[in-house]
């Protein structure tokens, strides 16, 4: 599985969506979207109108009008919004369950191609309709507290100047969602070492 431009902009729409809900600022403009994460405006009202559609946000209207969401974040599955952006999460359509389409092979039963691809749909599927909106968001905002990054849309950020500054941080283990999701120590800090009494 691979996310498109569409799979990747619309989910970074969501999170910030839940990110704002969660800091107390409910409505966004399609504008506010997009800037959060130099994302083309007219891409971001596109994916807006879709998630609108599927009933997932809604719109309010007037000068502090915009978007939020209308569907509980802890609804809102993950692999749910791929499919609705991008389709199947299957890498081959003959491995999907919800866009299944047959494939050229003259023995699809016993295609080990077929069996292969349809354990990383498996796999996918697993970690992505684990999880929902609400767990990203907080897992999410766990991290931006413990580096002391801003958090967008809250309404006072810690002064200009105090976040990290530097070169690019290469994606690590320690980082990805489920480590910080299960409380893995953050890299980069020395284990505490323990002291035995009397000494």
């Amino acid at each position: 599985m691979k996310l498109s431009k569409r799979g990747e902009y619309g989910m970074r729409t969501l999170i910030n969506l839940g990110i704002a809900r969660e800091v107390g600022r409910e409505v966004l403009s399609a504008s506010d979207l997009s800037s959060e994460d130099n994302l083309p405006l007219k891409f971001v009202e596109q994916i807006l109108a879709d998630f609108r559609h599927a009933g997932i946000i809604a719109t309010k209207r007037g000068k502090f009008g915009g978007y939020y969401l209308h569907k509980d974040p802890a609804e809102i599955k993950m692999g749910d919004m791929v499919r609705l952006l991008d389709g199947m999460l299957a890498p081959i359509p003959c491995a999907s369950e919800s866009f299944y389409q047959p494939c050229t092979c003259a023995d699809e039963d016993h295609c080990g191609l077929r069996m292969l691809m349809i354990d990383v749909r498996n796999a996918v599927s697993n970690i992505l309709d684990r999880y929902t909106l609400a767990d990203v968001v907080e897992v999410t905002l766990r991290k931006m507290r413990r580096d002391k990054t801003p958090i967008p849309f809250a309404p006072v950020n810690p002064p200009a100047g105090s976040e990290k500054k530097g070169a690019v941080r290469r994606p690590v283990p320690e980082d990805g969602f489920l480590a910080i999701l299960t409380g893995a120590k953050p890299r980069g800090r020395p284990p505490k070492k323990k002291t035995v009494a009397g000494k």
